[in-house]
C-alpha cells in the first residue's frame, strides 16, 4: 500500500496585529488568528514595528515572518500547528531591558 503525501507550502499573503491578535492571511484563503500574548516581543512592539514585517524563506522553501526591529521570526508552519514562542523568559527579559536603555 502506498500513502499519498502532499508537499504544499503555505504562503503568507498579509500580516496584521490588531486588538491583541496576530492575524496572518495565507494565499490559499485561510486566515490564522493567534493571541499576541504568544509572541511577547510583538506584544511589546509599537505599531510601526509590528507593521514592518517581511517574508523570509527557509531552506525547505517554507515562509517565515520576520520583524527585524524586534528580532522576531515566526514560521508559518508554527502558526498552523498552534505553537507559541519558545523564547525563554530570561532571553525575553534581556531583550526588553535592552529596549528601555535605548
Amino acid at each position: 500500500m502506498s500513502i499519498a503525501t502532499i508537499e504544499l507550502q503555505p504562503r503568507v499573503k498579509n500580516v496584521e496585529c490588531t486588538d491583541g491578535l496576530l492575524s496572518v492571511s495565507i494565499e490559499d484563503g485561510r486566515t490564522i488568528l493567534v493571541p499576541l500574548d504568544w509572541y511577547p516581543r510583538l506584544l511589546h512592539a509599537i505599531e510601526t514595528e509590528r507593521n514592518n514585517w517581511r517574508i523570509l524563506v527557509d531552506s525547505n522553501e517554507r515562509d517565515i515572518i520576520f520583524w527585524e526591529s524586534v528580532d522576531e521570526f515566526i514560521p508559518i508552519i508554527a502558526l498552523l500547528a498552534g505553537v507559541p514562542s519558545r523564547e525563554s523568559h530570561s532571553s525575553f527579559e534581556r531583550w526588553l531591558q535592552s529596549r528601555t536603555k535605548n
